[in-house]
């Protein structure tokens, strides 16, 4: 209803001013949950290299990786749903590769340090519960590609996203070639991947690249942690198993599809999260 979003609007602006962090940090990139406040079980993934546009370092993607296996080892209820932002103070969601870093490396240096990365992102796809890229500033290469390795992707005013590679006679080798066309065809993933344009966040909403698009300058993230809020008051195991349903029949055909969704029912059945939910549907409560 009008009312429920008007209401989801104005906790996510409170909680915008309270958890868009500036805390100093080390680690170039790190997790934030249970802040006092928070909604329960939104993890944030967050990318803190604001002095490279968080362009992917060793250091960046070895900080990635011990945030998913962090994620991966937490309760279900603990963590509901997760957002990948950037930290405070840059202009930019994620650059893509550190070039400069990448200059170098060896030519086997280099092929060791993409695998890494796209097995990272492949976790990212992987993990159980929904993810959201809040896209707040440049969103190129390796960066979108991140953002595509999500579930969900929200825009702010600032948001550029594409895939140059071409025009450095490479292609995307952390997912892009094969995440982007489920998302926006076949012909505008070619399009945009042989002529490298950038999409505005109006073009990249357009087309369905991005799931929404608020114009204010943190747009991404105010828009995340609405939709992140409203998927925690939600029963966190089947969500996951929504999310696995959804994930593995759009891998097959239809019967197989609704084999593998009968599947994902009958494992929530017996959970007290469905009970609970049944029991407390006439009073409005939810299930946790």
């Amino acid at each position: 209803t009008n009312h429920q979003h008007q209401m989801f609007a104005r906790a996510s602006r409170s909680l915008v001013r309270r958890f868009y962090s500036v805390a100093v940090r080390e680690e170039e990139a790190f997790l934030e949950f249970g802040l006092e406040g928070q909604p329960k079980g939104v993890v944030q993934i967050v990318l803190n290299r604001a002095s490279r546009k968080n362009a992917i370092s060793r250091k960046l993607l070895s900080d990635l990786e011990v945030c998913l296996q962090e994620i991966n080892s937490m309760p279900a209820g603990d963590a509901r749903v997760v957002i990948v932002r950037a930290a405070p103070g840059g202009n930019a969601f994620c650059a893509g590769a550190d070039l400069k870093e990448r200059k170098s490396m060896s030519q086997d240096e280099a092929r060791v340090f993409v695998s890494r990365l796209r097995s990272a992102f492949t976790s990212i796809e992987k993990l159980p519960m929904p993810t959201i890229a809040a896209i707040d500033g440049f969103a190129l290469g390796g960066g979108l590609e991140l953002a595509l390795s999500c579930d969900l992707r929200y825009s702010g005013s600032a948001g550029l996203m594409g895939l140059p590679e071409t025009g450095l006679a490479i292609i995307p080798g952390a997912g892009g070639t094969q995440r982007l066309t489920p998302v926006v065809g076949i012909a505008k993933a070619k399009e945009l991947i042989f002529t490298g344009n950038r999409l505005t966040p109006s073009e990249a909403l357009a087309i369905g690249l991005i799931n929404g698009f608020k114009d204010t300058e943190l747009g991404g993230f105010e828009y995340a942690l609405e939709v992140a809020t409203k998927i925690s008051l939600n029963g966190p195991i089947g969500v996951r198993s929504a999310k696995k349903a959804i994930n593995l029949g759009s891998q097959t055909d239809i019967t197989s599809g609704l084999a593998i969704e009968e599947l994902c029912y009958q494992e929530v059945i017996p959970t007290k999260d469905r009970i609970d939910g049944l029991a407390e549907f006439a009073e409005g409560s939810k299930p946790v």
